[in-house]
């Protein structure tokens, strides 16, 4: 089994003048390699709980420990160790893009030649190659994201944390940015860390997810089980003939209705006996699949 890269230990935290714990007793492990999902509303305690792990924010109580360090004890390492890309940021405003990925390279342990060979790489990669010379703040708030996704990466840190890292793309980088984070995890090793409230995007990237509310985990584990866990059934779609609906096996309905689709929940070992029963020469389409990291999400949150 892989290491821990990140080892949490009944942290805890309450801001000034709240009473609601930020963070609470939270205990868990994020494993070297994985892509492993941070799911919850806003104010679930998620962005509390990475700044917490970059030792950015005290914890009241409890340990995190990254690859057997402890990180209030050794600030350093964690800032050498993980690439932090934050929901926001003002740090980068006075540089350009060139300059925030070189220094940024350069901080990371990076002689000059090859910081300047890095940040040449993460232009290309990240197609920021015409707005090199701007700043920050000429940017617009997609490009604004693939910088400070490219200063997360600078270095290629071992570890990768990302609040929300699409928020402001477009449907076209958003998927080009997975793909990256994708190709990151599978060729070099990496470890992410995945913060967002989006389950349809979460989904298509992590491995393991803690689903956050009000400062605990309501569920942590591999979607897949979660999902098995809080829905046995199939999803099933179908569409036919307008006014020539198809006959269902006993016991079976929808639970939705159209002229032409209808929709229904049905058991595992019930899926052959449906399609045994239909009569694709009406039915125009079908699609069936299991319940998705939304409907869990839902489940836990709603």
């Amino acid at each position: 089994m892989a290491r821990a890269a990140f080892r949490v230990s009944h942290l805890s935290k309450t801001y000034p003048r709240q009473t609601q714990p930020a963070t609470d007793d939270l205990s868990f492990e994020i494993r070297e390699g994985e892509i492993f999902g941070l799911l919850g509303d806003n104010g679930a305690g998620k962005t509390t709980l990475v700044r917490q792990m970059m030792n950015l924010v005290r914890p009241d109580r409890g340990t995190i420990e990254l690859f057997g360090r402890d990180v209030a004890a050794d600030p350093g390492f964690v800032n050498m160790t993980v690439g932090y890309m934050p929901q926001h940021s003002s740090a980068l405003n006075r540089l350009t893009v060139g300059e925030a990925l070189y220094f940024t390279a350069h901080l990371r342990g990076l002689r000059r030649r090859a910081a300047a060979a890095e940040r040449d790489r993460l232009l290309e990669l990240l197609r920021l190659g015409t707005v090199r010379n701007r700043t920050s703040t000429q940017l617009s708030g997609g490009q604004r994201r693939l910088l400070q996704l490219g200063v997360a990466m600078a270095g290629r840190p071992p570890v990768l944390i990302l609040d929300e890292p699409t928020n402001e793309l477009d449907p076209a980088n958003k998927k080009y940015v997975w793909d990256v984070v994708r190709d990151l995890n599978g060729r070099d090793g990496t470890t992410v860390v995945l913060i967002t409230h989006d389950a349809i995007e979460a989904e298509k990237v992590i491995e393991r997810v803690g689903i956050m509310r009000e400062g605990r985990f309501l569920a942590l584990g591999r979607p897949a089980d979660l999902k098995r866990s809080v829905s046995p059934h199939k999803h099933v779609v179908l569409s036919f003939t307008p006014g020539n609906p198809p006959t269902l096996p006993a016991g079976m309905t929808p639970w939705r209705r159209t002229e032409d689709t209808w929709w229904l929940r049905v058991d595992h070992h019930e899926v052959p006996e449906l399609l045994a029963k239909l009569d694709f020469t009406t039915v125009t389409d079908i699609r069936l699949h299991s319940a998705t990291l939304e409907d869990l999400y839902l489940h836990y949150v709603a």
